[in-house]
């Protein structure tokens, strides 16, 4: 029996969702049908791919080398399908974008809107998630990172710097002690990262800016500017987040003011597809412009 193309896109499926039931909701058949496709597949190559276990389905290392093959397969299908149908030009269909949720709340839901705007069959996703995405798994199509993984067979393009600053809101600083240097914020509410729950290193900035721990913690950057908007604290917060909440300024500006960047992290394979270059392309200027313009109202 030789295995079907269709059987290797049911096993992408699960090996990208880890589930029957999530792989049969993507490809819209029942998990019933799923598990007797990757059974199937199983039968005809005469070896395990899947393993369960509590957390799901997990990949023997038969499942790690076919899923090896079967991304190539599925790649090169899809840029055959671009080229012979004159779709590589179009912006349409489906795209999922993975980001940490500081610039998916503040940066990437306008930029985004605009590009489907210029491209009405075009479908954005944003996954805002306070974590690393794989890409080898299809989490996502891409991802926005605020560091260069330095594993992994990926194209790395760095979008453009942002800054962060210690800010509060106004209401707050009215009923708190004087601030004139990093010292006076040990009588100050600090906001900030759960410090085990920081999933890349350069989120840790308390260390760097001289705050003592946050009394008020959160893996969610949405968490943490709503505290600070609501005058519950002080803490770190990107410089194109500050137009977003009235009334909030920035703290000891001169002594305390952080820089980072934005990587936009796609598959290497990908840069074959032409409707994912352009896409890449519009996301990226139009971060830069949206950062820039944030920052300048600021």
């Amino acid at each position: 029996m030789q295995p079907q193309w269709d059987d290797l896109k049911v096993f992408l499926a699960v090996a990208r969702h880890e589930s029957l039931s999530a792989a049969g909701r993507v490809l819209k058949i029942d998990p019933a049908t799923v598990g007797r496709r990757i059974a199937r597949l199983e039968e005809a190559l005469k070896a395990p791919l899947f393993a369960k276990s509590p957390q799901g389905y997990a990949m023997t290392n038969e499942g790690q080398r076919l899923l090896t093959h079967a991304a190539r397969a599925e790649l090169e299908m899809t840029a055959a399908f671009e080229d012979l149908t004159g779709q590589g030009g179009q912006l349409s269909g489906q795209i999922r974008l993975g980001s940490p949720d500081g610039s998916a709340n503040f940066v990437l839901p306008q930029v985004c809107a605009q590009i489907v705007k210029r491209n009405p069959d075009l479908e954005v996703q944003i996954v805002a998630l306070p974590r690393v995405f794989n890409l080898s798994r299809r989490e996502a199509d891409m991802a926005i990172a605020v560091s260069a993984p330095s594993a992994g067979h990926l194209s790395v393009q760095k979008v453009t710097d942002y800054k962060l600053s210690l800010v509060a809101s106004r209401a707050y600083l009215e009923n708190a002690p004087p601030i004139t240097c990093v010292e006076d914020l040990r009588d100050h509410r600090i906001v900030g990262y759960i410090q085990d729950m920081i999933f890349d290193k350069e989120l840790d900035y308390m260390a760097e800016a001289g705050l003592p721990p946050a009394q008020l913690a959160s893996n969610s950057v949405s968490v943490q500017f709503n505290w600070i908007r609501q005058a519950a604290g002080i803490g770190i917060m990107h410089d194109f987040s500050i137009p977003f909440g009235r009334a909030i300024v920035r703290v000891l500006p001169e002594q305390i003011s952080l820089k980072r960047s934005f990587y936009l992290i796609r598959h290497a394979g990908d840069r074959r597809l032409d409707r994912l270059n352009r896409f890449a392309e519009e996301l990226a200027a139009g971060m830069r412009r949206e950062v820039a313009r944030l920052e300048a109202r600021d």
